[in-house]
């Protein structure tokens, strides 16, 4: 049985190489992500920051979306303002 992994990014290197040089291996993704190898199998992907926090940004608005989603067929309960800060 052959077991194939399926690398998702154009760049990707060694864990040999990254040892020797993290920098030069993420500036190899030009703001990309990079597969890393161990064994010419994909083990994880170096991904530069602002790549990271754009995806935990994307991530975040599905997460409330899906939030919206589930919450839109509850019924409403009617305050104001002052009513609320009444209450404190």
């Amino acid at each position: 049985m052959i077991i194939t992994n399926a690398i998702l990014s154009d760049v990707s290197a060694g864990i040999s190489e990254l040892k020797k040089n993290p920098m030069s291996v993420v500036e190899q993704g030009d703001g990309a992500p990079v597969a890393i190898l161990n064994r010419n199998k994909p083990v994880f992907y170096a991904v530069p920051a602002n790549l990271y926090e754009n995806m935990m940004d994307i991530i975040e608005d599905i997460e409330l979306a899906a939030l919206v989603e589930s919450r839109k067929n509850q019924s409403e309960i009617s305050s104001s303002i002052e009513a609320l800060t009444n209450e404190l």
